[in-house]
């Protein structure tokens, strides 16, 4: 009996997650859709890319700055060890631009943005604003979700090269300022150590988790329901959905690189 119970609990659990898979899947296609179709609002596209970019710029500023040094502090226990501070900057670098500053980047913008984005098509929904464009006429995807989405793809991407620049930056403070390496050797070696693929891996990889928080803020939103703790509920949601999808898509795309780009 009790293993019945589980069973059938499984089951219906699996049945949610195709479900809900299947709805991300439907809206990227109708967004996508639409992004190709006349009447775009170019001015609600500027206007979302400042809300979700410009106004990020400080913390996403604080938080790469911060983790630059750190990186920089950490490792230099063990490479002082060895007699290799100078490899330092070629750590922090490529810790940056491979990994860390596009999943911190999504993260902040998740947790900033995409709780911000599903709230307020939340309350659009649950205040029937939504039904209201439907009986105007107005396709409320082109409407209220593909300037968000675009302005999340374009956005995170620069975030991430900001977030690069400034943790390399910070790196720098902390190997030239506190580790005794010569400022022209820290440059050397940071630029040494880069190249096209680790450029490209990080805007691979922040194009990517700019579209998991772009579906998922959006789906949260515009399906919540029950009121105001609906609306709680799409936001909490929407943030735990996106850091979850972003780890797992950071994964495939690091395996992905790494086999098929080695070297």
């Amino acid at each position: 009996m009790f293993g019945q119970k589980i069973y059938r609990y499984a089951s219906h659990r699996y049945k949610e997650c195709f479900i809900y898979v299947g709805g991300l899947a439907v809206l990227f296609a109708r967004t996508i859709r639409c992004i190709f179709s006349p009447g775009l609002r170019k001015h609600e596209v500027l206007d979302q890319m400042n809300k979700i970019g410009v106004a990020s710029m400080p913390i996403v500023f604080l938080i790469s700055f911060f983790t630059g040094m750190v990186l920089a502090l950490q490792s230099a226990y063990q490479m002082q060890k060895v007699s290799a501070e100078m490899y330092i900057a070629s750590l922090v670098a490529l810790s940056l631009l491979r990994e860390l500053g596009p999943v911190l980047t999504a993260l902040i913008i998740a947790g900033r943005c995409g709780a911000a984005i599903s709230a307020e098509l939340g309350t659009m929904k649950v205040t029937e604003q939504v039904e209201a464009l439907e009986s105007l006429s107005a396709n409320p995807v082109q409407y209220l979700i593909v300037p968000r989405f675009l302005a999340l793809l374009i956005m995170v991407p620069i975030l991430t090269i900001y977030a690069d620049f400034f943790g390399i930056l910070g790196g720098y403070v902390i190997g030239v300022g506190k580790l005794n390496i010569t400022h022209s050797l820290y440059l050397k070696m940071t630029y040494t150590a880069l190249s096209v693929k680790d450029i490209i891996i990080g805007l691979v990889k922040s194009v990517t988790f700019a579209g998991i928080i772009g579906v998922i803020s959006c789906f949260e939103g515009i399906n919540s329901e029950g009121g105001a703790e609906g609306v709680g509920r799409a936001a909490t949601a929407s943030v735990v959905r996106s850091f979850i999808l972003i780890i797992i898509a950071d994964c495939f795309i690091t395996a992905l690189f790494y086999f098929t780009m080695r070297g």
